[in-house]
């Protein structure tokens, strides 16, 4: 598993190799690697940094958001909806899978919330902000 070089190392590296010196050289003198350097010194000719790319999955995505406006209409229009019940809608009506577990996970990020009730059902309703 590689390491994560902070930004101060990464510009002494590039500064180090650009006053002249080998990437090879520059690895032995910072104690990396010689491909961390070599690396190094493509990002900072290929994006004018060294500094690291963003890890992680690009925010605001997922295969459910272009359903939005019809799960939420769907769960308004049937608060007592389930979510295999869920899923099985969107299946038929829109031919997209989806797991129970997403479709809950996707309510809950739009503010909707289960309520259980005492004949041992439950309510999915919109939280209230305030």
């Amino acid at each position: 598993m590689g390491h994560c070089y902070s930004l101060d190392l990464r510009m002494r590296v590039a500064a180090f190799v650009e006053a002249g010196h080998s990437c090879r050289t520059a690895a032995r003198h910072f104690g990396v690697s010689d491909s961390c350097a070599i690396k190094l010194m493509q990002r900072q000719r290929r994006f004018g940094s060294p500094a690291p790319a963003r890890q992680g999955r690009p925010p605001g995505g997922g295969k459910l958001v272009p359903y939005e406006t019809f799960l939420i209409q769907a769960v308004e229009a049937h608060p007592a909806i389930t979510m295999p019940e869920l899923a099985a809608r969107l299946l038929d009506e829109n031919g997209i899978i989806a797991a129970p577990a997403m479709l809950s996970r996707f309510l809950c990020q739009r503010g909707f919330s289960y309520k259980k009730i005492p004949d041992g059902g439950g309510v999915r309703t919109r939280r209230h902000s305030g």
